[in-house]
């Protein structure tokens, strides 16, 4: 099995295009010990020819020229004009950093969309996602649970964590941390192996634990190091677990949770641009390679 980071940073990308917070201020000067990141989104494939696409992010037009192994193959047939190895798409919740890549898919590729039953509706009722014409892209809800084979030989399997409604449903009071089928992870299996893919989490459950102890990999939700960072960034005044995101220092922060549970690699993917760990050698990023964790890059490869 193999997992392909297309994207790495959260919404807005890194440096976000608007911003002048400490880590972006480097991006713009120049400084080495950062690189550019696109917007979250993952590919994974059992065979190495057909791939899943996880989540389309806005830069997914982007992510795919600069991915070789994911541009249009014509095969032996010379009159064919439009292929591509993206055999199929799962949305993992309804945020537009997650979804706004989909309008890039609308030049009548025949794919399925997979999601749960929510979240395509949220997309099907919305008239700019009519551009993706359903003579050719079919909607396959998913249920919580269910195991399905999206792609040759790779097993998937969806399932709730605590999470919310995306920013633009929000009305009034937002429960934040509801386990619902608005934001699921995603367990993917092939060859005796098993990773998951969690790009958003609000906090970590005893069921969580105990679902992914012994995997092989796990990327998992890094997008803020401290819960109050935008606001110590002056960036704003939202906290991490306010948006649904667990922090991964501090008192109930990822970067030790996850410890005794015998998981193979994990990494930090959808990270905020305010994230010191996008600074090679910044004490911050130190702390996480101590802790075992790897800090996910565009363009990154994991073979299991």
């Amino acid at each position: 099995m193999r997992l392909f980071v297309l994207g790495s940073a959260a919404g807005g990308g890194s440096p976000q295009w608007n911003c002048c917070c400490a880590v972006c201020r480097l991006h713009w000067a120049g400084d080495e010990r950062v690189e550019p990141r696109s917007q979250s989104s993952i590919a994974a494939s059992a065979d190495g020819r057909n791939w899943l696409l996880l989540n389309a992010s806005p830069d997914l037009r982007q992510q795919i020229v600069a991915s070789p192994r994911l541009s249009p193959v014509a095969g032996v047939d010379e009159t064919v004009r439009r292929a591509t190895p993206i055999a199929a798409v799962l949305v993992t919740n309804g945020d537009v950093d997650h979804i706004a890549g989909l309008l890039t898919l609308r030049e009548k590729q025949r794919f399925p969309l997979y999601g749960t039953a929510g979240v395509l509706g949220m997309v099907a009722e919305s008239p700019v996602f009519q551009v993706l014409d359903p003579a050719f892209v079919e909607k396959r809800p998913v249920e919580i649970g269910a195991r399905f084979e999206p792609v040759p030989g790779l097993s998937v399997e969806i399932f709730s964590v605590p999470g919310k409604v995306p920013l633009f449903m929000e009305k009034g009071e937002v429960d934040v941390g509801e386990e619902s089928e608005m934001t699921v992870g995603v367990r993917l299996s092939a060859h005796g192996r098993t990773a998951y893919y969690i790009p958003g989490c609000a906090h970590l459950t005893d069921q969580l634990k105990a679902r992914i102890a012994g995997a092989d990999c796990l990327l998992f939700d890094g997008t803020l190091f401290e819960d109050d960072e935008m606001r110590r960034a002056g960036v704003g005044e939202k906290t991490g677990r306010r948006m649904g995101h667990m922090p991964i220092a501090g008192e109930g922060g990822s970067m030790n949770a996850f410890e005794g549970l015998h998981i193979g690699r994990r990494a930090y993917i959808h990270i905020n641009n305010t994230n010191p760990i996008l600074v090679k050698g910044s004490d911050e990023r130190k702390a996480v390679e101590a802790a075992g964790w790897a800090v996910t890059h565009d363009g990154m490869e994991i073979a299991l």
